[in-house]
């Protein structure tokens, strides 16, 4: 093969390899532009949109039709927390009992459900209730052409769709939150306590020893940084579904992988930034 044909071969890939960088690009400054336009826009959303806001919060704690009769995302987050507080019951007995400190499992407890645990789960749980269901939502009416509709009649599309959503993750997250500890707590002790058998007043001792006001807010705090990031990254994939229903199904797919890894991505840097390297203990008894 002459010089010539293999550099005219190498010059369409090398043509496809740039165009592949510069529409990644692309891509990752409509999002951040996406992002920005919604979350300046949640100030018209609170103000002009009330009442879709008020739904959207109904909608997403308590759920809608048959998910009503379960207590909807509440529910939902409730169970995962209460599955993975039993596990570090199970898992941290076993381990703590093979090196006789079992005692500590209340330490257990206290320390991982609130720094990684509980709000791990949790965002998970968002992702794939709330943010799933705001994707399908948004990119229903993209496909059939109502949120061109909405412009049409003066109203904000982005403000409308996707800041309500915004703002209505940021408040059902506080109490779905807050049952999402209170289910790891409760499963972790009913664990250890009545199905392993140790003493209640040991555990007890051991969880409100290593257990740190402070810490729980920066938990709160966590998880509301993810229930943003997950709202904005569903409500955009919605924003732009193409390709019919299909595309619809493919956006919510792609939304809920970008959801989950930003998720994790969140509560690792704001974990460093808020722990650091300090790894203290706090001991209240």
């Amino acid at each position: 093969m002459s010089v010539g044909s293999s550099v005219a071969l190498k010059l369409p890939r090398t043509a496809r390899a740039g165009r592949g960088i510069v529409d990644g690009i692309e891509r990752i400054g409509g999002q951040a532009q996406f992002y920005a336009k919604t979350v300046l826009s949640i100030g018209d959303a609170l103000t002009r949109y009330t009442g879709e806001l008020i739904r959207l919060i109904a909608q997403m704690s308590l759920g809608t039709g048959a998910l009503v009769m379960i207590g909807g995302t509440t529910a939902i987050v409730g169970f995962l927390t209460l599955s993975t507080g039993a596990l570090v019951a199970v898992q941290g007995y076993n381990q703590f009992s093979q090196v006789g400190v079992e005692a500590l499992i209340g330490f257990a407890s206290a320390f991982f459900n609130v720094r990684l645990i509980a709000p791990l789960t949790a965002g998970i749980a968002m992702a794939a209730t709330i943010g799933a269901g705001a994707t399908a939502q948004i990119g229903a009416m993209r496909i059939s052409e109502e949120i061109d509709a909405l412009e049409v009649m003066g109203i904000r599309s982005v403000a409308y769709l996707a800041s309500t959503r915004v703002a209505a993750g940021v408040v059902v997250v506080i109490p779905v939150y807050c049952v999402a500890v209170m289910a790891s707590f409760f499963a972790a002790r009913f664990g250890t306590t009545v199905y392993y058998g140790q003493s209640a007043g040991v555990y007890d001792h051991y969880f409100y020893t290593f257990l740190s006001t402070t810490d729980l807010l920066w938990s709160f705090v966590l998880a509301l940084v993810m229930a943003v990031v997950i709202m904005l990254v569903h409500t955009y994939y919605g924003y732009n579904a193409t390709g019919g229903p299909a595309g619809v199904g493919e956006a919510v797919g792609r939304a809920v992988r970008t959801s989950m890894i930003s998720a994790s991505v969140v509560v690792l840097f704001v974990s460093l930034a808020i722990y650091g390297q300090t790894g203290h203990f706090n001991l209240a008894g």
